[in-house]
């Protein structure tokens, strides 16, 4: 039987477009444009969203009822969390270029690039064939995880993918292939900037639109043509 995940990427959270690390309300404007996306999900059997109180408040408000799934929670910044990047920069910056460009890194004492994709991957591994359309509100990292698992590419690729905000991921499982699919992504106007790997920051328009780069440098509208397949 084929599986059909439908991610929604949250605002808020995400370390190349957020400068506060951890969990935190949503504003009034994110709050208001997850609306619009929401009205972009597919049909669906099984909503679900990561504990975090941003993805709570996306579901609530798009009016969906989505259970508290533990495994799709953020990648876990330990001791960063409630700081800025730029005070991790300032005061670790050894630290920080390490998080930025080694997947086994963890100079937060809390979890490493690499763990968050295999625990990620072992949760998509675990949906059964039955599962048939669900929806996952949840947080970019995890949807970057899911997509390395997907189309089997290193971990060291996942600060390379561009994940905006409050964008439509779809993975499509069939037999042992997963097709990935962009679909909704935000107008570019709406979009924020984004750090490099090197923390040099780039405006997202200005990224060059790969399939290592997932969502960057799009044009303006509600859709993308772009496949990306993984057989195993």
């Amino acid at each position: 039987m084929t599986i059909h995940l439908t991610f929604l990427c949250v605002p808020g959270g995400d370390a190349t477009l957020d400068p506060l690390l951890g969990d935190a309300p949503l504003s009034e404007r994110s709050l208001l444009l997850a609306g619009a996306a929401g009205a972009a999900l597919p049909p669906h059997e099984l909503a679900l969203r990561a504990p975090s109180i941003r993805c709570s408040q996306t579901a609530d408000a798009i009016g969906l009822a989505a259970a508290s799934e533990p495994a799709l929670r953020d990648l876990d910044v330990g001791t960063w969390r409630g700081r800025t990047l730029d005070e991790v920069a300032a005061t670790d910056p050894d630290g920080f270029t390490a998080w930025f460009t080694d997947p086994d890194a963890a100079p937060h004492e809390g979890e490493s690039v690499r763990r968050l994709c295999r625990r990620t991957a072992n949760w998509l591994s675990s949906l059964t064939p039955d599962t048939g359309s669900a929806v996952a509100v949840t947080e970019a990292a995890v949807v970057r995880a899911a997509i390395i698992h997907a189309l089997g590419v290193p971990a060291r690729a996942f600060w390379h993918l561009a994940v905006p905000p409050l964008s439509l991921i779809s993975l499509t499982r069939r037999g042992g292939c997963w097709d990935v699919r962009l679909g909704y992504v935000p107008p570019r106007e709406a979009r924020p900037w984004l750090p490099s790997r090197s923390a040099t920051l780039v405006h997202a328009d200005r990224v060059q639109s790969t399939p290592a780069h997932l969502g960057a440098g799009e044009r303006s509208g509600s859709s993308r043509d772009a496949i990306f397949v993984s057989c195993r």
